[in-house]
């Protein structure tokens, strides 16, 4: 799980990478998503025990030793629910960048003066 963490770490930094160096605003909702599946592998990682099966209580886990024997559900299903926020945001950035496109007939960043603070 060494190595899927350390995917997940580098997914983040090329994500960051492509989010924070990009002027495309598209190329900028790929560097989102690529963070995003990065984190995802992260918490997976970090939530995986080894030698120990899904927390399903049947006959192969006694009820009694089921602690010992089975996986921490919790950061599978945060990851199952990021999933599903992290494909709405990405869909509501796009239809952002639509938007803007109709609008400017352009999606560099530098087009856009009026966002800028």
């Amino acid at each position: 799980m060494i190595l899927v963490s350390m995917l997940g770490f580098i997914l983040i930094i090329i994500g960051l990478w492509g989010m924070l160096t990009q002027k495309n605003i598209i190329k900028m909702i790929i560097g989102f998503s690529i963070i995003d599946t990065g984190i995802h592998l992260v918490i997976v990682s970090i939530g995986y025990l080894k030698d120990r099966t899904a927390p399903i209580l049947d006959a192969a886990v006694e009820k009694a030793t089921a602690v010992e024997r089975v996986v921490d559900p919790v950061p599978s299903a945060l990851v199952l629910t990021a999933i599903v926020i992290g494909l709405a945001v990405t869909a509501l950035m796009l239809v952002y960048a639509v938007q803007m496109y109709k609008h400017k007939k352009s999606l560099q960043i530098n087009d856009f003066e009026e966002l800028k603070w």
